[in-house]
């Protein structure tokens, strides 16, 4: 294909490294370099030669890959590419959940705003919050923006207090799996394997939860697999075990992962749009907080 080509060669002219998400179109992870969720992309890429990071996911994905490489050039192929999940929680509600539970530490999922990062105590991910909040001497958590990752992790780690910020954040890709979805899945023959986003009685019902690098890890295990997850992360699972056979939701489509094609990665290429800037005092906390994670996970 020929627009496939001309990206491979600008790529290499630009001295470019593309990023992709698990939930990114196929024809988008098809033509990138690294394919991955949001916090092994930017790490892989803070360590990466390359000065130029174009990140094919939401716009917290390229603040994260901004953050950890403050001196590289970090683009988003599509300007409005955000997270409604993100979103839902803001500074000022962090600083005002600060007031009314003084000496709460606060963690908030990298699936969040740089400013949100900026005024938290530490990030996490969907696989390493348990450990996260194990880390903190601190018994009660103020944790955001995920109401049902939050759920997750109080059952994981039962010491803690975890109080959801805001009560109702979730993600409507993965709050829309249902536990009578589970049921038939595993009715006809399939092993089901759910995201700590997915609601709590979802969980309950699923063989496994686990984020999608742990779906990566464990999709060996099994010959035939539901996925509650976004729908290209079957895509994703089909290439790595060919052999294997995924069942994904049509329906569990993120809107915004879907925005970048394959035309909006080459003008991202050619013009250098759109580049991610974020000021000093909101880089410098944010910053901080997620190497603080990033020393846990290893």
């Amino acid at each position: 294909m020929m627009i496939n080509a001309e990206i491979q060669q600008l790529k290499k002219e630009k001295n470019a490294l593309i990023l992709a998400h698990n939930y990114q179109m196929p024809e988008i992870q098809d033509v990138a370099d690294l394919v991955g969720d949001s916090l092994e992309l930017a790490v892989k890429a803070a360590v990466a030669e390359e000065p130029v990071l174009i990140v094919c996911g939401v716009l917290f994905m390229a603040e994260t890959a901004k953050l950890l490489s403050p001196e590289k050039t970090v683009l988003i192929p599509v300007r409005d590419a955000g997270c409604p999940l993100a979103d839902h929680l803001t500074p000022e509600m962090v600083i005002e959940a600060r007031k009314k539970h003084p000496g709460a530490a606060v963690v908030v999922y990298v699936n969040s705003t740089a400013a949100v990062k900026a005024v938290a105590d530490i990030t996490c991910t969907s696989a390493n919050v348990a450990a996260v909040v194990r880390s903190l001497p601190e018994e009660t958590i103020l944790f955001g923006p995920d109401a049902n990752l939050a759920s997750y992790v109080q059952r994981q780690v039962p010491d803690k207090v975890i109080i959801p910020l805001p009560p109702e954040g979730h993600c409507y890709v993965h709050t829309a799996f249902t536990a009578e979805e589970i049921a038939e899945a595993k009715k006809s023959g399939c092993r089901v394997v759910c995201h700590p986003e997915c609601q709590p009685s979802v969980q309950e019902s699923a063989d496994l939860i686990a984020s999608t690098g742990g779906m990566v890890r464990h999709a060996g295990e099994s010959r035939e697999w539901f996925v509650c997850t976004e729908r290209d992360m079957g895509y994703r699972l089909k290439k790595l075990y060919p052999d294997r056979i995924f069942h994904t939701s049509p329906d569990a489509v993120c809107r915004d992962m879907k925005k970048i094609t394959l035309i909006d990665l080459l003008r991202s290429l050619r013009e250098g749009v759109y580049e991610v800037h974020i000021p000093i005092e909101i880089a410098i906390p944010a910053r901080r907080a997620v190497e603080r994670m990033i020393a846990i996970r290893g």
